[in-house]
């Protein structure tokens, strides 16, 4: 007996998953046409139907009912073979994507220590502000900035963020001094193209017009441009606490005001849920997690 189309079984599942010909299309990224087709010579193909189509919903028939498990099972194993396939493939590497700035500023100083506890393992880093798609570009394991919940991803609170203003210490010697956040009017304030909104929301916290914001400054692509800007004395940058806490440690930055802008996220560690438990995405988590600043501005949410 010749098995099923395997378009026709993805399709089924799809549908019967979503109750919805539309929602199964969007997600196979074909046409909705496509899928009833598909559909239709699946039932030919079985010699059974199995859905009932009404005016605007479908229901499963019994057989249908009775088929779903075991496709879905077939699936899942599947992706379990394929994905242990490409583990097999790269044992020995793990890519590790998030920005550039964290990347920069704050992981690749860090990374180091796993790699010499974890010789078997060769870190890759690579940077994007897209939502990585971690199967089309072969990525084990993340960190993104939000709220924890991205359907099909395990994610490990790393750690929260708080912004403030930083600068040069020669600033303050400046013959426009910067004594209060009053005194930002007369600087350059240095945005970051995805985040221009982030001093706006500070001035107001600080009882400031966000006007401020608004006048002529200088604009980055990459939050970490910003910070280097600051450190060569030309502006006021926002500084998120882990991407600074090691130039204000050096000397090379300071922040002036007392002003902290909580932000109702933090940075997560994520990977697919069928991987995640894979040995050296395991360990990396652990390290990484280990390796957050602790204490009140690295605690979890709540």
């Amino acid at each position: 007996m010749l098995l099923p189309s395997l378009n026709g079984l993805r399709a089924f599942e799809a549908a019967a998953r979503h109750m919805s010909f539309t929602r199964a299309a969007a997600e196979l990224n074909v046409t909705q046409t496509a899928i009833s087709h598909q559909i239709r010579r699946l039932e030919e193909q079985l010699g059974l139907t199995l859905f009932i189509r009404r005016n605007r919903t479908l229901e499963l028939t019994r057989e249908a009912l009775d088929y779903l498990p075991s496709i879905r099972s077939a699936f899942a194993d599947l992706h379990r073979a394929t994905a242990k396939l490409r583990r097999n493939d790269h044992e020995g590497r793990l890519t590790v994507s998030t920005t550039a700035s964290l990347a920069t500023k704050w992981l690749v100083s860090r990374v180091a220590a796993f790699q010499d506890a974890n010789p078997g393992i060769e870190v890759r880093i690579t940077t994007s502000t897209h939502l990585v798609d971690f199967q089309r570009e072969e990525v084990d394991i993340a960190v993104r900035y939000g709220h924890g919940v991205w359907p099909g991803l395990r994610a490990d609170w790393l750690m929260a963020e708080h912004i403030f203003p930083v600068c040069s210490p020669d600033l303050l010697n400046d013959a426009r001094p910067l004594r209060s956040p009053e005194d930002l009017a007369h600087h350059t304030l240095l945005h970051t193209t995805v985040s221009r909104e982030d001093w706006q929301l500070w001035l107001t916290a600080a009882g400031l017009p966000g006007s401020i914001a608004t006048r002529r400054g200088m604009t980055f692509d990459q939050g970490f441009m910003a910070i280097q800007a600051a450190m060569e004395g030309l502006g006021v940058a926002l500084g998120r606490f882990h991407l600074v806490e090691a130039d204000i440690a050096a000397g090379r930055l300071i922040a002036p005001f007392d002003t902290v802008l909580p932000q109702d996220a933090g940075y997560y560690v994520v990977a697919p849920e069928a991987t995640a438990e894979t040995v050296k995405i395991v360990r990396f988590r652990d390290w990484l997690v280990a390796s957050a600043t602790p204490g009140a501005l690295a605690s979890g949410p709540g």
